[in-house]
């Protein structure tokens, strides 16, 4: 008699902004039948950017709601702690260039009274990943800033670092992590350290580096995902 089909525990929905980010996964998943760890997988591409990743998240999860979303991408870091290549997963996130900047001082909108600090999806201003599986993780957990343009620029930098004392930049996170929040879906970012936040000599990133680590990672720690 034929063996009988593997029973899915749970639909994964596997979020990047670029396809050359989860490559090696995609193709991995591919030769499984997209089935990985006894969880059935599903791909969403999002494009670069706050807007495109809130539309294309959004527009999917209303479609249908899987069990558990993960995003997965490539990051820049201001923590020299962390090294090229490093792998981590995001614990909050929050929205870098949203409020004020006056006389070359920034402030959030919390600090300018347009919104509270607790007004949900925040918690303390922040976009806090209250997923109980990210405890038993092996990787390092970090704090995260979401900008629209990489920072390149010491005024910046030192902005981001003075306001929200960042381990990481990203362009899509925070509004992942808000999407998320708000339809009440577990959710886990994953990020891969490719250069130093302000280091726009690409020979010296670790791209390739940082998109193989990821994608082994990415396989390795939600095999045995609950």
């Amino acid at each position: 008699m034929p063996a009988e089909p593997e029973i899915c525990k749970m639909r994964i929905l596997l979020v990047a902004a670029t396809e050359m980010e989860i490559s090696p996964a995609m193709q991995s998943l591919a030769k499984n039948g997209w089935v990985q760890g006894g969880h059935e997988w599903s791909i969403l591409i999002t494009g670069v950017g706050q807007v495109a990743t809130t539309w294309a998240l959004t527009h999917s999860l209303n479609t249908g709601r899987p069990g558990l979303v993960v995003q997965a991408g490539i990051a820049g870091t201001f923590n020299e702690r962390l090294a090229l290549g490093t792998v981590v997963y995001v614990a909050k996130d929050c929205f870098g260039d949203l409020g004020l900047e006056e006389n070359g001082q920034f402030s959030t909108i919390f600090e300018n009274g347009f919104a509270g600090a607790d007004d949900a999806p925040f918690t303390g201003g922040w976009l806090v990943n209250g997923n109980p599986a990210l405890n038993g993780m092996a990787i390092e957990g970090v704090n995260a800033v979401t900008v629209n343009k990489v920072t390149d620029n010491v005024v910046q930098r030192r902005q981001l670092v003075d306001a929200f004392n960042p381990d990481i930049e990203t362009m899509e996170g925070a509004a992942f992590h808000y999407v998320c929040i708000k339809t009440g879906i577990p959710f886990i970012q994953l990020r891969a350290i490719s250069n130093l936040v302000g280091e726009r000599d690409k020979s010296k990133w670790m791209l390739q580096e940082a998109v193989d680590n990821l994608n082994k990672t990415l396989l390795q720690v939600l095999q045995e995902y609950k």
